[in-house]
């Protein structure tokens, strides 16, 4: 008989934050003075999932389907991204079977866009809203990070054939 095809993929991301531009996170804007720097709109939720998937499928990581050299992808919404992604991990037969992701950063409190954020990914992603963990948590303010410099994110997901 033959078994599952379970995978698990480990995901990271990281941007430095700066003052007047969006912070995206989860494919949904969250209100704050400082958004993250990125060549595309730095949702690190977002790239971090991206990551975990490609590497559950062995299939690279964010820059070689969407290299920074690449000026044509400039500021593209990182939902977009994913969905580019889902469409290549679905013609490999390829299904999801749910991601966890941790945020890292001090400011703002997310708990309350929560519900937007796995609305929003659940969408993409093809999976129920209750597959979407999403977690903050701060550096106490120690590091780039605690220091509300940058903000990061960590994202394990299950894919299935």
């Amino acid at each position: 008989m033959p078994s599952p095809n379970f995978r698990i993929g480990h995901g990271f991301d990281i941007h430095k934050l700066r003052e007047g531009i969006p912070l995206i996170l989860g494919g949904v804007k969250i209100p704050h003075s400082k958004g993250s720097v990125g060549h595309s709109d730095g949702d690190v939720v977002t790239h971090s999932i991206i990551d975990a998937l490609l590497g559950a499928a062995a299939m690279g990581d964010i820059g070689t389907h969407f290299p920074p050299s690449d000026d044509s992808i400039k500021g593209i919404d990182s939902i977009q991204m994913l969905t580019k992604i889902m469409e290549l991990l679905t013609a490999e037969g390829y299904m999801v079977g749910n991601v966890d992701t941790t945020i890292v950063l001090e400011k703002p409190r997310l708990s309350p866009h929560y519900p937007g954020m796995r609305t929003r990914l659940a969408e993409v992603l093809r999976i129920d809203e209750d597959r979407i963990g999403l977690k903050a948590k701060t550096y106490e303010k120690m590091g780039d990070i605690g220091e509300g410099n940058a903000i990061a994110a960590y994202a394990v997901a299950l894919i299935f054939k």
